[in-house]
């Protein structure tokens, strides 16, 4: 199972929000790449980027750290924010190198675009789907749909998905665990074939173990991602890597 820490950029810096309010934000670090490039030294597999000004601009906004952070891994690096053209989309990962592009709100709204970008970048367009009990939350989180994440996930099972990002925002950000009924959420989701990466509350250790015990049973929970218990210290990136490296 892969370990994704999160990079949130906003003002070029790097910040974790509380439940996706921007109102409620932490700033932990003013060098985003020096950031990235110690997860990475630290066994991380991948980096999930955010570019939250993108998120709200609906276009990439944080592009020119994004390329930094991306020539100065080695690691594979997704980021979520802002794509609403397949323009954005073709310049993030063809210009600026991203692995992954993660895509959201226009997903809901526009299916049929989704559906043609996942068949023209197979296994390099991600699902974020974002969950306020059950139901999809998007607009960066400020409004809540009347279509279940379970309903919205199977009309995109069978195509070259490179994941479907999952997360509980009632939990994200909130340092309290992930909770059963998105681990029931997820493997449902599994269970489609979708492979699915947790995000959201994933604060110490034991949420590392649990996750892990659900991807033994079912591989298609194939990662987590880490954010905020990374920089508050609750969870090391090397002991997470380390639970997840058996044989």
């Amino acid at each position: 199972m892969e370990i994704l820490p999160a990079i949130d950029l906003r003002g070029g810096k790097c910040v974790r929000l509380r439940q996706g309010d921007y109102a409620q934000e932490t700033v932990f670090g003013d060098d985003p790449v020096a950031m990235a490039g110690q997860w990475a030294s630290l066994g991380a597999d991948r980096l999930h980027l955010v570019d939250l000004d993108g998120a709200k601009a609906g276009q990439p906004v944080n592009h020119e750290i994004v390329r930094e952070i991306v020539k100065t891994l080695k690691i594979p690096c997704e980021l979520g924010g802002g794509f609403r053209s397949d323009e954005s989309v073709r310049f993030m990962l063809e210009d600026v190198g991203l692995d992954r592009a993660i895509i959201g709100t226009q997903a809901l709204k526009e299916p049929e675009w989704f559906k043609a970008l996942v068949e023209k970048y197979p296994g390099r367009v991600a699902l974020g789907l974002d969950a306020r009990d059950g139901m999809v939350a998007t607009a960066g989180w400020l409004e809540t749909s009347t279509v279940s994440a379970r309903d919205l996930a199977q009309q995109f099972s069978g195509l070259p998905l490179a994941a479907v990002i999952y997360t509980n925002i009632a939990n994200d950000g909130m340092m309290q665990g992930v909770d059963e009924a998105t681990i029931a959420d997820m493997i449902h989701l599994a269970e489609m074939g979708l492979p699915v990466i947790a995000s959201g509350g994933v604060t110490t250790l034991d949420d590392v173990r649990r996750l892990e015990a659900v991807h033994r049973e079912q591989p298609q929970l194939m990662g987590a991602i880490i954010g905020r218990a990374i920089y508050e210290g609750t969870i090391r990136v090397e002991e997470a890597v380390a639970m997840t490296r058996h044989s």
